[in-house]
């Protein structure tokens, strides 16, 4: 009887360290799975790390760490090949983590060279991440309710051993009393000290001293060896609870993050979509000055954008009461345009403050941080914050700058479409159809004012000489030479057109024609006092006649009719000998009339 029990005791003991082997396999499977989201997500920051600052060393961490992530996915498709389902999932994640390693190698070394595919590979990386980390929670999951159903059953067995011993005592105690009845003075001692022993067995106690008997020194090893062993059993389940207890807050805490994170990217896509609709300045600022104080809050800051021509950062928008300069600062004067990476000062005498920050030769009190954003290796703009970036906060800004960055790179090549669309592209100058749209508009304005509005057509003179005795690249350089002297001689408010040909128009916006041809007459002189060269040779002299006229209520809206007196005064210009300026003979009419009317 005693053997019988023994040996149930035994065989319950081994199913339990048997459940408690499954257990800490799932545990090792659990450990190698983050182990291979960490190896990517430090190749992933070794990939945004080289494309902030160029280090060498930034792309080998990308290709060591996605090695060991690629490894760790292989272990995890090793370990579960003795559960078919799960062995799925870690085949899927293997290749995602595969595909996704890969890709931050692709991105590196396009990086390098430049390749413009960079940003699309970027983006395929973001998907095929959101993608491993949602396979990789799957597998996850399912693997810790495995655990758990592991657990519960080593747990039941350690109940079954509970109960054989609970319910073995009484017998080995009726056994030994009957025996006893025979052996009562020889096994007296022992049998008590069994009895003893075996009441405090769940207490860990052990069976110390002499038995009095082979038979009972033997009996006394199998219980100690039993307590030693369910002491070990409940010590390992104990680590084991405790392990899966952290497992499941570093699971919640990740969640959380992911959740935090979806919520910024989905605010980040609204403000995307709505600066690559942005149409002007002012629809791009309006967007920053909305969303960013929502993805970075209780941050003021301003954005800066480059201005190649002038070679100046120039605000574009600022937010939370920030207050800034319109004319800008030089790029110089940024240490993070000059480094190529975030540069901040979290307190006074921490690092240098920017020039542009400081503005005086004391250190700056309050801390802030500056952001280069950067396209190609291109300085785009720079994103200046003041305050601290928390480390909450870096993941954010990452992505904030990157959209912004990429929003500020299409902004900048749609007004450079734009203002294809709308130059000559030989001289620079405005071409007809924008001439068209903006008369129209001009002759809108005055027609709701009342203000004056006049036009110039004029063209050069013998122009077809040119042509003829130099050849076209002649006429070319004769229509840039005096482009660029109506460019420098009228005011900025006007608009000068290139017509067609050797003809041009300017719009001149609060100025009557008697005015108007005052200065008209001033860059007549002076286009007549060029000297235009071309391959080594000078062209001779080049004169030009203008015609002026002034829009009144009587003419088209669209502007047909103030260009059709202009162009009368034109050839009434050249009638009369060319290399002249001629008003409209209506506007002359009126004047007349108007002064016979006076003198009368």
């Amino acid at each position: 009887m005693l053997v019988l029990f023994a040996a149930l005791l035994l065989d319950e003991a081994g199913r339990m360290h048997s459940s408690l082997g499954w257990v800490a396999h799932s545990s090792e499977v659990l450990k190698t799975a983050n182990q291979a989201m960490g190896h990517l997500r430090n190749a992933e920051g070794g990939e945004r790390g080289f494309l902030l600052n160029r280090d060498a060393d930034q792309a080998t961490l990308v290709d060591s760490e996605g090695l060991l992530a690629r490894r760790a996915a292989a272990s995890i498709a090793q370990l579960t090949l003795d559960n078919p389902s799960q062995n799925a999932r870690a085949q899927n994640v293997r290749a995602l983590i595969d595909e996704r390693a890969a890709n931050l190698h692709l991105s590196v070394e396009q990086i390098r060279k430049g390749d413009p595919e960079q940003d699309a590979t970027t983006a395929r990386g973001r998907l095929l991440m959101l993608l491993v980390e949602a396979r990789l929670g799957d597998f996850l999951t399912e693997e810790r309710m495995l655990s758990n159903t592991r657990m519960a059953t080593a747990g039941s067995h350690l109940d079954g051993i509970r109960w054989l011993v609970l319910g073995g005592v009484p017998i080995a105690l009726l056994l030994v009393v009957l025996m006893g009845l025979v052996l009562i003075r020889r096994i007296r001692r022992p049998v008590e000290a069994m009895v003893a022993v075996m009441s405090q067995l769940g207490a860990g106690e052990r069976i110390e001293g002499a038995m009095g008997s082979q038979e009972f020194e033997r009996l006394a090893q199998g219980y100690n060896a039993m307590a030693d062993e369910l002491a070990m059993a409940v010590s390992d389940q104990n680590n084991i609870e405790e392990r899966l207890r952290l497992a499941n807050l570093e699971l919640s805490r990740n969640g959380e993050e992911l959740r935090e994170r979806g919520e910024v990217i989905e605010l980040l896509g609204g403000m995307a979509h709505r600066m690559q609709a942005a149409r002007t300045d002012e629809e791009l600022a309006s967007v920053i000055r909305v969303f960013v104080p929502r993805v970075l809050t209780d941050m003021p800051g301003a954005l800066y954008a480059h201005n190649n021509s002038r070679n100046l950062l120039v605000p574009i928008a600022a937010w939370g009461g920030l207050e800034v300069e319109s004319g800008g600062f030089a790029p110089d004067q940024c240490w993070a345009l000059r480094r190529g990476q975030s540069h901040f000062v979290t307190q006074p005498g921490a690092d240098i403050v920017c020039a542009h920050v400081l503005g005086s030769a004391e250190p700056h009190p309050e801390p802030y941080h500056c952001e280069p954003l950067l396209a190609g290796g291109e300085v785009i703009g720079v994103l200046y914050l003041k305050g601290v970036v928390k480390a909450d906060n870096r993941f954010r800004m990452t992505v904030l700058t990157e959209n912004i960055a990429s929003a500020l790179v299409n902004h900048r090549l749609q007004r450079g479409l734009r203002e294809q669309t709308i130059r000559d592209p030989l001289t620079g100058l405005f071409n007809r159809r924008y001439m068209e749209e903006t008369l129209a508009l001009e002759v809108a304005r005055a027609s709701r004012s009342g203000g004056a509005l006049s036009l110039v057509m004029c063209d050069v003179d013998h122009f077809k000489r040119y042509n003829d005795e130099f050849g076209h690249d002649a006429g070319d350089a004769v229509l840039q030479a005096v482009s660029a002297e109506m460019r420098k001689r009228f005011r900025d408010g006007d608009v000068i057109c290139r017509f067609g040909g050797e003809e041009f128009t300017i719009i001149a916006p609060g100025t009557t024609a008697d005015i108007l041809a005052g200065r008209v007459d001033l860059v007549r002189q002076a286009i007549s006092e060029l000297a235009v060269h071309q391959g080594g040779r000078t062209l001779g002299a080049v004169t030009m006649s203008f015609g002026i006229a002034s829009w009144d209520e009587s003419m088209e809206r669209d502007g047909s009719t103030l260009i059709t007196a202009a162009d009368a005064a034109l050839y009434r210009a050249k009638r009369d000998g060319r290399n002249r300026v001629a008003v409209d003979q209506r506007l002359l009419d009126k004047v007349r009339e108007k002064a016979e009317a006076e003198a009368g």
